[in-house]
């Protein structure tokens, strides 16, 4: 018994000791940008020696991963708490609502947003087990768009992995503007979230009338 219990105390304390690295990681980026964040600086601020997360992370490219996975199942949980992903709520309040939560969570989190979404770690890339969830969420929001198109809210006959990759991008513009040009604004009335309605609207209109089948 007394064999057991120890294990599963220090891997509940290494547990708690990589959580607090990667809040400390996020700390710097959202001070300094994605780029500069050095595993010196967070040994820095932890009050550690840097060659100690190692013991963690084997570089930084490791610590980033990590990085991306935590913020993409952030965002998963959120979508999921949100009746965003699952298929017994009205498609059309799904879509909306989900759309709204996955950009007040970006905004509201620039320093993960900025790794999920945009590339800017020249030579990293996220491991497959890092990318899952992302591939999880594109999955359910394409699943979300059929029964957009099944339930009548778009033409019968839409492509919709095109009607995808234009909800995609402009959800993505409405978060790099708002990031790059009011990061100080609240989500309800910043210059570029305040029109994400608008914008929706203009996508559902544009889809409904089915361009994509000319």
């Amino acid at each position: 018994m007394a064999g057991t219990v120890v294990p599963d105390r220090r891997r509940r304390r290494r547990q708690e000791t990589i959580e607090q690295v990667l809040d400390v990681a996020v700390e710097v980026m959202t001070e300094q940008g994605v780029a500069g964040l050095t595993l010196g600086e967070v040994a820095r601020r932890m009050g550690i020696r840097p060659p100690s997360l190692y013991g963690y992370f084997d570089g930084k490219h490791a610590l980033y991963d990590a990085l991306f996975e935590r913020g993409w199942r952030a965002l998963q949980r959120v979508l999921e708490q949100a009746g965003a992903t699952g298929d017994g709520a009205d498609p059309l309040t799904a879509w909306r609502e989900g759309t709204a939560v996955l950009v007040r969570w970006a905004v509201e989190h620039p320093a993960h947003s900025a790794l999920m979404f945009w590339r800017p770690v020249p030579g990293f890339t996220p491991s497959a087990r890092a990318y899952e969830p992302a591939v999880e969420l594109d999955a359910a929001s394409r699943v979300l768009l059929v029964r957009l198109r099944d339930a009548g809210h778009l033409a019968a006959g839409v492509d919709v992995d095109r009607a995808y990759r234009t909800w995609t991008a402009l959800v993505g513009g409405i978060i790099s503007q708002q990031l790059s040009n009011a990061p100080d604004e609240p989500f309800e009335t910043g210059a570029f979230t305040a029109v994400l309605p608008d914008v929706m609207d203009m996508w559902l209109g544009h889809h409904r009338s089915n361009p994509s089948a000319r």
